[in-house]
């Protein structure tokens, strides 16, 4: 982050594109079974019973179908985030910025670019991992073929770039509340009597979950109208808001069905994320 490390020097901006990389890519493997747990429950509405039902009826083969999209969009993603939010933080002005400010403007920036980046990316995992769409859509290059059969005008509506706006705004709004909160957390915590790791994994699990539960419906949505595949099926923005809005029965709390396994993977991969960043920023490491 941008303060100085007991040696004096500030952590380097390449330090936070290994750190992304190396623990992204651990807790997303280790997490996915949860997400694509998660990720029934939004399309479907359906109970952790029933999504862990459908799931178990599929096979174990068809567990981590659709894995390698989140594999690498989570491997770039971590390893993108915290070095661009570096590399904005060396570049934003310290007047008339304050500390907390600096780090959410830097976030918010660094979010901006992780949603250009990875929106086709994210795209393409949301109808791998519809399960209704096995038999239209085997294989990636199945979808990849028919996006880029899209002339370059409904690229956007319709093809990899479908749901850019609500992936900037929620990207970009959860990385800035990220690096806001995260580490005025991390200091409150800290003790001499504690080793880095604890009060740096409690921040970052209790600031990811947080972040997490207060942009839930936003994802639902992304989701939803990512979903969505060619013209008879692809519906507008409002129209999907409305779908989704009558699925949950028009009540606000069933918006949230899956946020309980939401919570458990957040914490895990924030916290584990954090952990591991403050280790390699650290001279003497996790002691």
């Amino acid at each position: 982050m941008e303060e100085e490390t007991e040696s004096g020097q500030r952590p380097r901006a390449s330090s936070g594109y290994f750190v992304g990389a190396a623990s992204s890519s651990l807790s997303t493997l280790a997490t996915f079974p949860i997400h694509k747990t998660i990720f029934r429950q939004q399309l479907h509405n359906f109970s952790i019973t029933e999504a862990v039902r459908q799931l178990y009826h599929e096979g174990f083969r068809q567990i981590y179908r659709g894995a390698l999209p989140p594999l690498l969009i989570k491997t770039l993603q971590g390893t993108l985030l915290f070095g661009t939010y570096e590399s904005f933080c060396g570049s934003l002005p310290a007047q008339p910025l304050a500390p907390w400010s600096r780090r959410a403007v830097a976030g918010l920036f660094s979010g901006f670019v992780e949603a250009l980046v990875f929106c086709p990316l994210e795209r393409v995992q949301n109808v791998l991992q519809d399960g209704r769409k096995v038999q239209r859509f085997p294989t990636t290059r199945h979808i990849l073929a028919t996006f880029r059969s899209y002339p370059l005008g409904e690229s956007v509506r319709l093809g990899f770039y479908r749901g850019l706006g609500l992936l900037l705004v929620r990207n970009g709004l959860g990385s800035s509340l990220y690096f806001a909160l995260q580490e005025p957390l991390r200091g409150r915590l800290s003790t001499e009597s504690l080793p880095v790791a604890i009060p740096a994994f409690l921040s970052g699990s209790l600031t990811g979950t947080l972040v997490s539960l207060l942009l839930y419906p936003l994802g639902l949505l992304i989701t939803n109208l990512q979903s969505q595949v060619g013209r008879p099926e692809t519906l507008g923005l409002l129209a999907t808001m409305a779908k989704v809005w009558q699925a949950r029965g028009r009540r606000p709390l069933l918006l949230y069905r899956g946020g309980s396994l939401l919570i458990l993977r957040s914490s895990v991969s924030w916290g584990f994320t954090t952990a591991i960043y403050q280790y390699l920023s650290q001279p003497k490491g996790w002691l």
